[in-house]
């Protein structure tokens, strides 16, 4: 791809690496930003990364799809390809069909053995389930697997 086209997009099937994710994570705060912008927001424990390092992991974010660069000046601005909601889609849509084996369910029933959720997060759940069943139920039933 060359710089600057952003016509590049990420692979469906792609998922960011710890530090790529660090760094969209930002650029999805930021809308987009230069490496400086970018190791500005940099958490206190990561602000030791070096200019090139930074630079090094857009650019390959770039490559693989997650984000287009333009030129500004003698820099370049990166923005994000996608937004946050839809790679945390892709994201667990790999998760449930990976670790969780395509059940949906298992990964609700182990988020909510695992992990501490106030009453009030569990009254959300509860009207989220709550209107993904009524939704449901207007539509014809699909066999499960």
């Amino acid at each position: 791809m060359t710089k600057g086209t952003g016509t590049r997009t990420a692979a469906p099937d792609r998922l960011l690496t710890e530090v790529e994710l660090e760094l969209m994570s930002i650029l999805w705060r930021l809308g987009s930003g230069s490496v400086r912008d970018v190791m500005a927001e940099l958490p206190e424990e990561r602000r030791g990364l070096a200019y090139t390092s930074v630079s090094t992991v857009l650019r390959i974010l770039e490559q693989k799809g997650f984000v287009s660069s333009t030129p500004a000046g003698k820099t370049h601005l990166y923005t994000p390809a996608l937004t946050k909601p839809e790679y945390e889609s892709r994201n667990l849509r790999h998760l449930v069909g990976g670790l969780f084996d395509g059940d949906p369910a298992s990964l609700v029933r182990r988020l909510v053995d695992a992990t501490p959720i106030s009453t009030d997060d569990l009254h959300e759940l509860r009207d989220l389930l709550d209107r993904r069943l009524q939704d449901t139920s207007r539509k014809p039933r699909s066999k499960r697997r």
